[in-house]
C-alpha cells in the first residue's frame, strides 16, 4: 500500500503557522491565488481556443457533405474520450505530477489538432477524422483538471472556495463565451479553416503561457510520497467511491450541476425560435447573454460560500435556485412571447444560479484532504457524465411528456442533488 503526502504543515492546511501571519498581496485578497495568476490566464487564453469550434464545427462540416449521423458519432466518441480524461486527470496528477499532466495534455490537444485539420478536415477523410477527434478529446482535460488539482494542492483550505471560483470562471468565459465570439469575428475576416488553425494558435499560447511562467511554482510536483504505479492511482481513484462512498455523492451532485446545461444545447434553440418568436442571432444572443450570467455566479458563489459556507451554497443557490430557473426559462418567455429583455433576465438568472455549484470543486478536497487527487477525479468523472446525463434525460422524457416533462425531470434532479449534498459535512476551517 502506498501512502498519501503529509500534509499537516503544507500550504493547503489552515493549521500552518505561517498562514496566520503571511501577508496577502491583491490577487490573494480577490481569491486568486497570486502564485498560480498565470496558470489561471493561461486557462483562460487555452479553453478560448478549445471553444472557438463549438458554435460552428458541426454545421461546417454538415456543409462539406457529412451526414448529421457521422456529425452525431463524431461528436460522441469526442465526448467519451472526454469522460475518460476528465476521470484520469486526478489519478495522473497524484502520481506523475499536474505539471507533467498539463503538459501532457497540451500536448495531445496540439498534435492530434494538427492532424485532425491536415489529414481529416482537408482531405475530408472520415475514419481518420473520427480518430483525430477522438483522441483529442483526452487533451483539454488533462490541461485543465490537472490544473485544478495544483489549485487543490497548493491553496490554503480557507481561500480554497474562491480559488476554485476563479478556476471556473476561467474554464467558463473561455469554452463556452469568448470562444464562440472569437469565432464570430475570425471566420468573416480569415474564413473557416483559418479559424481552426487559430485555435490551435491560442491553446498553445496558453498552454505554453501557464506551464512555463509556472515552471519553478509549487504545487505541480506529485502528490505521493512513494512510487505508485500509474495502476495503482487509477484503481485507488475508482474504489475511493466505495473506499469514501462521500466522494460518490459529489460525483453525483457534480453530474447534475451542468445536466441540463448540454440538455438545453439541444432542446432550447427550437423552443425559442418556434415558440417564444426568436430569430436564430436572437437566440445565440440569449446563450451567450446566459454564459455571462454563469460568469458572475462562478466568482459570486465563492463569495457566498465565505458567508454561509460551502455546502449550504451548493444547496440553496445551486440546486434550489437552478430548479427555479429551469422553470423560470421555460415558462417566463411564453408568459411573454418575443420580447427579448424579458428572457434575457431568466436566462441570466438561470446561469448565475447554475454556477452556484462551483465549491463543490473545493468541498471535497476538504472533506477528505488525505486523497485530494481522489476527491478531484469522482468529481470530474461526474463533469464529463453531465454530457450524457443531460441528453439522456431528454431522450427519455421528451417523447412521453414534451418538453415541459423535461424541465421538470431535471427540477426533481436538481433538488435530488441539494439533499445529496446536506449529506456531506463540511469540516471547518
Amino acid at each position: 500500500m502506498t501512502s498519501t503526502p503529509d500534509i499537516s504543515n503544507s500550504p493547503a492546511n489552515p493549521s500552518s503557522s505561517h498562514s496566520k501571519t503571511e501577508r496577502l498581496g491583491f490577487f490573494d485578497k480577490i481569491g486568486l491565488p497570486s502564485t498560480l495568476k498565470w496558470g489561471f490566464l493561461g486557462l483562460l487564453v487555452f479553453m478560448i481556443g478549445d471553444g472557438v469550434e463549438l458554435g460552428y464545427l458541426a454545421p461546417y462540416l454538415e456543409g462539406k457533405g457529412l451526414g448529421q449521423g457521422q456529425v452525431a458519432l463524431l461528436f460522441t466518441v469526442y465526448g467519451i474520450t472526454v469522460a475518460i480524461s476528465s476521470w484520469l486527470s486526478g489519478p495522473m496528477s497524484q502520481v506523475y505530477g499536474p505539471r507533467k499532466v498539463m503538459w501532457a495534455g497540451l500536448a495531445i490537444w496540439g498534435v492530434l489538432e494538427v492532424a485532425f485539420l491536415t489529414l481529416g478536415i482537408s482531405t475530408l477523410n472520415y475514419p481518420l477524422m473520427l480518430v483525430t477527434y477522438a483522441l483529442r478529446g483526452f487533451g483539454y482535460p488533462l490541461f485543465a483538471y490537472g490544473f485544478l488539482v495544483w489549485i487543490a494542492a497548493a491553496t490554503p483550505a480557507k481561500r480554497l472556495g474562491m480559488a476554485a471560483s476563479w478556476f471556473w470562471f476561467a474554464y467558463a468565459a473561455g469554452l463556452p463565451t469568448l470562444g464562440s465570439l472569437t469565432a464570430s469575428i475570425a471566420i468573416p475576416a480569415i474564413g473557416t479553416m483559418g479559424t481552426l488553425w487559430l485555435s490551435l494558435v491560442l491553446v498553445v499560447v496558453g498552454g505554453a503561457l501557464s506551464l512555463m511562467a509556472m515552471a519553478k511554482t509549487k504545487g505541480g510536483e506529485p502528490l505521493t510520497k512513494t512510487a505508485e504505479s500509474p495502476f495503482a492511482a487509477m484503481g485507488r481513484s475508482i474504489s475511493i467511491m466505495w473506499r469514501e462512498p462521500i466522494s460518490t455523492v459529489g460525483g453525483l451532485v457534480r453530474t447534475v450541476n451542468t445536466s441540463s446545461q448540454y440538455a438545453f444545447f439541444i432542446v432550447l434553440p427550437g423552443f425559442f425560435m418556434t415558440t417564444i418568436g426568436f430569430s436564430l442571432e436572437e437566440w445565440l444572443r440569449l446563450l451567450t447573454i446566459m454564459f455571462l450570467g454563469n460568469l458572475v455566479g462562478n466568482l459570486a458563489s465563492g463569495y457566498i460560500g465565505k458567508k454561509i459556507g460551502l455546502r449550504n451554497t451548493i444547496a440553496l443557490m445551486g440546486a434550489i435556485g437552478t430548479s427555479l430557473g429551469i422553470l423560470a426559462v421555460f415558462y417566463v418567455p411564453q408568459m411573454a412571447p418575443g420580447n427579448f429583455a424579458i428572457a434575457s433576465l431568466v436566462a441570466i438568472f438561470y446561469g448565475i444560479m447554475l454556477g452556484g455549484y462551483v465549491p463543490l470543486s473545493a468541498l471535497m478536497p476538504m472533506v477528505l484532504p488525505h486523497d485530494k487527487a481522489g476527491a478531484l477525479a469522482v468529481v470530474s468523472l461526474g463533469a464529463g457524465a453531465a454530457t450524457w446525463v443531460g441528453p439522456i434525460v431528454v431522450a427519455a422524457m421528451r417523447p412521453l411528456f414534451g418538453l415541459e416533462g423535461v424541465m421538470w425531470a431535471f427540477v426533481v434532479l436538481y433538488l435530488l442533488s441539494g439533499a445529496m449534498i446536506m449529506l456531506v459535512r463540511e469540516p471547518k476551517v
